[in-house]
């Protein structure tokens, strides 16, 4: 087993092609510190000859926006979130924070002024305080308090208290929570946040929310919904559709017209209770581009 493990990692680490790290430059102590996210015709495919996963997206969320992301599986929602976080390189175009172009930027520069709430929010194995504070940079206070912002003084028994397995004794909820626990330590200026597909119990969604909604109030934050409902108080929707925003509007605004996307995808959630990345209803609209 341990050959087996050591071949493995000699075969990432030499076998596999890595994204261009770049020079970490100078960049200002609090960039992005505007949270202005601008894509400007970006084209990207994950292997030469698949289809782009991203086809010519252009749009710019303004700083302190909260934006709602829809489509189908295989749209391009997730990729979005890829594509900022440079975790597959662009063919074409550029992505910009508050007008720096991120290609520009060491990766880990920019993995660390980001922030991120994963569809499957990973914990590993420690304690409280290693998983919310893996680097030990924060006072203890300030883990406490970001804890208790998070709804989560009831849940865990101090930061000392042992993390499973990939956090298995934690729900997803749970889970989220804690990874927004992280997030509030950085105090990064965009916070992206895939939803947990898997049933969250109301409660725990209602605290994840709520707690988004007061602490990010004046953050850029990014949603890939896949319920209709967690999105509708969104300053505007993006959807997405065969790697293209297609729509990209306030939620009312959307509503209102008939022929839009969002318009039938949120009349098929309410006749069906259809998540909001597969509704039937947009079904011939919304085909599958993968």
């Amino acid at each position: 087993m341990q050959l087996v493990s050591v071949e493995r990692t000699e075969e990432y680490s030499t076998g596999l092609p890595a994204e261009p790290q770049h020079q970490n430059m100078q960049l200002p102590p609090a960039w992005p510190e505007q949270g202005w996210v601008e894509f400007r015709g970006v084209v990207l495919a994950y292997r030469e000859g698949l289809p782009n996963a991203l086809d010519g997206v252009s749009l710019v969320v303004r700083p302190g926006e909260k934006v709602g992301i829809v489509g189908r599986t295989g749209s391009g929602k997730s990729t979005l979130f890829l594509a900022l976080f440079r975790m597959v390189e662009l063919s074409q175009g550029q992505i910009l924070l508050d007008g720096l172009d991120i290609s520009t930027v060491g990766l880990a520069q920019l993995r660390s002024r980001l922030a991120i709430i994963p569809q499957d929010p990973f914990l590993f194995s420690g304690t409280i305080r290693e998983n919310v504070d893996p680097c030990g940079r924060h006072p203890e206070q300030q883990l406490l308090d970001v804890l208790d912002q998070c709804h989560l003084s009831c849940v865990v028994s101090g930061l000392d208290a042992e993390v499973g397995e990939r956090g298995r004794s934690f729900s997803v909820g749970q889970r989220q929570l804690l990874c927004l626990a992280r997030a509030l330590l950085t105090q990064a200026k965009v916070l992206c946040i895939d939803e947990a597909t898997a049933s969250v119990d109301q409660k725990t969604d209602r605290l994840l929310q709520q707690t988004i909604r007061e602490k990010f109030q004046h953050h850029t934050v990014l949603t890939i919904a896949h319920r209709i409902n967690t999105i509708m108080d969104c300053d505007r929707v993006l959807v997405m559709h065969a790697g293209k925003a297609v729509e990209f509007d306030t939620p009312a605004a959307l509503c209102q017209t008939d022929r839009s996307v969002f318009h039938r995808l949120v009349g098929g959630s309410r006749e069906s209770d259809v998540p909001a990345d597969t509704g039937r209803e947009a079904g011939s609209s919304l085909s599958h581009d993968m």
